[in-house]
């Protein structure tokens, strides 16, 4: 059941596709403080509260605070309260079970147990909330419903779910094609090639480098005969530059961001001073959506868009205003506190949230600040894109995906989880933000593989594979002036071909149960706890993710382990696939085990009387031997499985055909 209640006059996010008609009650569970712009609920001790999308900390987020305000922060430690999404979707499960959105577009704090231990308290910016309440069954019953009422989630092309390489930057033709080449005479399975901004002119969205990549359309097309997907990078801020089309036209229609006084707002970003789009303006919008033809008349496929929290290095108004400042400083030695102060002038350049008061929005003909939609921006970009490829592109899937995103844009890309870095704690927080991105509809993601910023090694890579060949956005991905990380930069190239091309053998299963979590408003990656909610042992782990219906993964995710310990709820089977080839099979019962994981080996478990269907894999997709799988299984009884299979083009979903069912009878 899902109820509304409205406070203030709303914005109008369109997350959400049905509203329900509007409460006039009390709003149940919660303690509703408009002075102080508060809604409280008492949990008890052993109370969880899941969700919150992409952000920090475990899954059960009881003990910090967190702040959906979409920012650009490479550095996801424990003491960040925000990352760049914004999912203001939560369930408290325990002494009442219920889930709350609030569907509010500015800056909202969620204090989760953390200034009292026994207080949710949620905090917004204004009081001008539109908030859904949703009881159920269960968890997994109040997180259908909640997708259901968002809509349904992105759908990428089959393509999109094969191994990606990527690096900020492979600067011209012949960086991609030795790519390309070293992975296809290793033999190591790749479909795509990402593509940093290097590939424009001086970083002008909608532009090409004629240098670097002379002929871009001819280039795609020999790609293409790789079986590789040329996959570019669209940022947020236009080019301020006279003689530059999309500037130049964004300006005389009025199309970007404008200060109060009706300028327009000048900020910098990778190629200096720029201007924003007006994401929220439904003109501007498709304005800059069918911008994207550029790409997609030189055969492009798959966009990811970047920089849309949005970022700002500094905006013209405020650099000047801190270059003033620090004249003061000339000639003066600086101890401690001027230090400081000089520091801190500098580091107020760089996406300062005073930033967000001083320019806005028009929205349906209003004059909107940007602080209170702030969170609006990076959905409403990809927005503009999907919008576009259906307009440009219907009768094909479009690979998109961003970095910043607010509960739905689910419906027009995936993310990926932002720009970490190569430490191996982040391989334990891109499993932990899978389940809590899938229950606010992101269910295309994943983490830069290796890590993005900082120097990787070789260990952590594998390690980090071994989680991604689970994760739908399956890439590996590093910044500039790090350690290469390509696979075949290391030495244990056969570990690397083994565990990549696992990927390819399990696509059968990861693409079914994909495609079934979607058209079902389901989960693919769910904690312990929704499946087993009466173990409590169960509901405490948060290190392993039940993968769709019948398989359950533990990732290794520290350094020089040799295994890990590992919980099973149930009696199941551990399947091991070695690098040699073999695979070993073994029934573990129910209870925490110690699971020997050498550094090459992909290990997973199946839960009882259910089916895992496989292919031989492949070097790509195209190889890939989907209408044929093969099943491996634990099989007490009987086991039977659902699988679902289309041509990852086309978007006739809802044939049955796609539909077959694989059964297996135990042994006699």
């Amino acid at each position: 059941m899902i109820r509304r209640y409205v406070y203030g006059n709303v914005i109008e996010t369109e997350a959400v596709l049905n509203k329900p008609e509007q409460e006039n009650g009390v709003l149940p569970y919660f303690t509703v403080d408009e002075q102080a712009m508060t809604l409280s609920y008492t949990m008890e001790d052993k109370d969880q509260v899941y969700g919150l999308g992409e952000n920090v900390r475990g899954i059960n987020k009881r003990g910090w605070y967190y702040e959906s305000k979409c920012s650009d922060d490479p550095e996801h430690k424990e003491d960040r309260h925000s990352l760049y999404g914004a999912h203001n979707f939560l369930v408290v499960d325990g002494k009442e079970t219920f889930g709350i959105f609030v569907d509010y577009p500015g800056i909202i704090r969620f204090d989760v147990g953390y200034t009292r231990s026994e207080e949710l308290v949620i905090t917004a910016s204004d009081w001008n909330l539109d908030v859904y309440v949703i009881t159920g069954e269960n968890v997994k019953d109040i997180v259908k419903q909640f997708r259901h009422l968002v809509g349904r989630s992105y759908i990428a092309p089959k393509w999109a779910f094969g191994f990606g390489q990527s690096r900020w930057s492979y600067m011209d033709e012949d960086e991609v094609r030795e790519v390309v080449r070293k992975h296809r005479e290793l033999g190591i399975p790749l479909d795509s090639v990402y593509l940093d901004i290097d590939y424009m002119e001086r970083y002008k969205d909608f532009t090409l480098n004629n240098e670097t990549f002379p002929d871009f359309a001819v280039f795609n097309e020999e790609m293409k005969k790789e079986h590789i997907h040329l996959v570019p990078i669209i940022d947020a801020g236009v080019k301020q530059e006279e003689g530059y089309d999309v500037y130049e036209e964004g300006l005389e229609k009025g199309y970007f961001c404008k200060k109060e006084d009706g300028s327009p707002f000048v900020a910098a970003v990778w190629p200096g001073k720029a201007l924003f789009p007006d994401m929220l303006n439904k003109e501007a919008r498709e304005w800059f959506g069918n911008k994207y033809q550029f790409l997609l008349d030189q055969g492009v496929e798959g966009f990811w868009n970047d920089m849309n929290e949005p970022a700002i290095f500094y905006t013209e108004d405020r650099l000047k205003n801190v270059l003033e400042e620090l004249d003061k400083f000339k000639g003066q030695n600086l101890d401690l506190d001027k230090y400081n102060e000089f520091n801190g002038l500098v580091r107020s350049l760089s996406n300062n949230t005073e930033d967000y008061k001083v320019f806005y929005h028009n929205m349906n003909g209003e004059k909107i600040r940007h602080d209170r939609v702030h969170n609006l921006f990076g959905y409403n970009m990809t927005r503009a894109a999907g919008e576009a490829f259906e307009r440009l592109e219907p009768d094909k899937r479009i690979l998109m995906y961003s970095r910043s995103s607010y509960i739905g844009m689910h419906r027009y890309g995936g993310i990926w989880q932002g720009d970490n870095k190569s430490w191996w704690s982040h391989i334990l927080l891109n499993l932990k933000m899978m389940p809590s991105l899938n229950m606010c509809g992101f269910l295309y993601t994943g983490a830069d593989l290796g890590g993005f910023g900082a120097d990787t090694t070789e260990d952590l890579v594998l390690r980090w594979l071994e989680l991604g060949i689970f994760t739908p956005l399956m890439r590996n991905h590093s910044a500039m002036g790090t350690r290469v990380q390509e696979a075949y930069r290391f030495e244990k190239i056969d570990g690397f071909r083994h565990i990549i091309s696992m990927r390819y053998k399990l696509l059968p299963y990861l693409y079914s149960e994909y495609m079934k979590a979607v058209l079902r408003d389901e989960m693919m990656f769910r904690p312990l706890a929704f499946d087993y909610p009466e173990d409590r042992r169960a509901v405490k782990v948060e290190d392993q993710l039940l993968l769709g219906d019948g398989m359950m993964i533990a990732p290794v995710y520290e350094q020089n382990a040799e295994g890990r310990y590992v919980y099973l709820p149930e009696r199941m089977k551990l399947v091991r696939f070695k690098e040699d080839g073999t695979k070993e099979e073994e029934i573990l019962e129910k209870g925490d085990h110690y699971v020997e994981v050498a550094l090459t080996d992909v290990i997973f478990f199946i839960r009882p009387d259910h089916l895992i269907p496989m292919a031989k894999g492949g070097q790509c997709v195209d190889e890939v031997d989907f209408d044929h799988p093969e099943c491996i299984g634990f099989v007490e009884n009987a086991a039977e499985y659902e699988y679902y299979n289309d041509n990852g083009y086309e978007k006739d979903y809802e044939n049955p055909a796609h539909i077959t069912v694989l059964r297996m009878e135990a042994e006699k």
